[in-house]
């Protein structure tokens, strides 16, 4: 159960008695009525034959008060494509399954490269990207949830959390972002959280002081989560990264665009576990040390946009700085663990910070190396202006490609 306390500059939506599930999906069902709802599952083929997504699919069918679900299916060929129509048969919302991979979508793809407004690589944010220009086209939902489709802990209270501060018509609020505690199995998660993200912002507190975007990334219990929540509006403005900056440029986009008290958080899930990455401390290009990167390098372009001078030097005071704050955040979490009972693994721990610590700098000059980078994919308001016909022709290609293979 968790505390009321309200800290940073963003409302914190507390699970403070455990409202029966049945109670809130009732609410929603009549928010339903004005503000119709649609759900974005972003999905790698791999995850149709993984542990979690089938019971995913379970409870999402029980659910009474979306309207659709968009599917965006990565890494699958044509043989796959036609098992995830069947897959994903059993919603009973209308639900569509955009094959990211097949030959209509590539040609949409290819049209915006060659207008240079394409993602740049794949990944989780291109596919999202995609599924939110299929939903402003193709759909009259008001409100917008993702969540990923690894969570093994995964029940529709988490859904139901996860939709009401949006969907709720009492509410301004206009985004929404989920948070838990990354237990499970009797062990500490979520490492790129609390030992990257948390230590970093602390530590450039400490050297730039109390920016209104540091203090305002820091209000967020865990910024690193899948989940999140929107209305329609926020789809048409916002530019995200393809790479693993993905939720930091989310949250970002949406400090840029709102107002403060136009954003919460709410709890959604007291145990919450998906599928680990690995730590690949020899291969910078994966794994947790390619997502630390990616994470550091979205939070010092928008610092720079900010107005925030980095050069060599500044990213060697990140580093020394940050290694000093992430050791004692160390301490802090094997207290909790064992205070909690849990295990953490202290030599894993500092491992990862020294890796972290490494990484800041790369992130740094990779940084300072391609100043003229453009690292998000446009907004979907810039898109139309420049293919006017094109969200209607991806609407086209979707339902072509289910009626060709279904």
């Amino acid at each position: 159960m968790g505390d009321f306390y309200q800290n940073g500059v963003i409302t914190t939506l507390h699970n403070l008695v455990d409202r029966p599930v049945a109670e809130l999906e009732t609410e929603l069902e009549a928010f339903a009525r004005k503000r119709p709802m649609a759900l974005i599952l972003p999905s790698l083929f791999s995850e149709l034959e993984g542990p979690a997504l089938k019971h995913i699919i379970d409870e999402i069918a029980q659910v009474k008060y979306i309207d659709e679900v968009v599917i965006g299916l990565d890494r699958a060929d044509e043989k796959q494509y036609r098992h995830a129509l069947k897959f994903f048969s059993k919603l009973p919302q209308k639900h569509h399954v955009l094959w990211n991979d097949g030959p209509r979508l590539r040609a949409i793809d290819e049209r915006l490269q060659a207008k240079g407004l394409a993602p740049m690589e794949p990944g989780k944010g291109r596919n999202v990207w995609y599924c939110m220009g299929y939903l402003l086209s193709a759909s009259r939902a008001e409100a917008i949830a993702l969540h990923d489709c690894d969570i093994l802990t995964y029940d529709r209270r988490l859904l139901a959390n996860l939709f009401y501060p949006v969907a709720n018509p009492s509410f301004s609020y206009e985004f929404c972002k989920g948070y838990y505690a990354r237990v499970a199995d009797g062990k500490m998660n979520g490492r790129v959280s609390r030992l990257l993200v948390t230590p970093l912002l602390r530590s450039l507190k400490k050297i730039f002081g109390n920016l209104e975007y540091l203090d305002y990334l820091d209000s967020y219990r865990y910024p690193l989560s899948g989940e999140f929540s929107m209305r329609r509006d926020v789809l048409t403005d916002l530019r995200i990264p393809s790479d693993w900056g993905l939720e930091i440029g989310v949250l970002s986009e949406v400090y840029r665009n709102y107002s403060t008290n136009k954003l919460c958080q709410v709890d959604i899930a007291d145990c919450y576990d998906h599928k680990h990455q690995s730590l690949s401390a020899d291969d910078e290009n994966s794994g947790l040390s390619k997502m630390s990167i990616d994470i550091a390098k979205a939070i010092f372009r928008k610092l720079a946009t900010n107005g925030v001078v980095f050069n060599s030097e500044t990213f060697r005071s990140i580093k020394a700085t940050y290694f000093r704050v992430a050791l004692d955040f160390v301490e802090s979490y094997r207290n909790d663990a064992e205070f909690n009972g849990l295990s953490l693994d202290l030599h894993r721990e500092e491992q990862a910070v020294e890796l972290f610590a490494q990484n800041l700098v790369k992130a740094g000059n990779t940084f300072l190396d391609n100043p003229m980078e453009t690292p998000f994919i446009p907004s979907w308001n810039r898109v139309c202006s420049a293919e006017p016909s094109l969200t209607s022709d991806l609407v086209q290609a979707v339902i072509d490609d289910h009626k060709a293979f279904s």
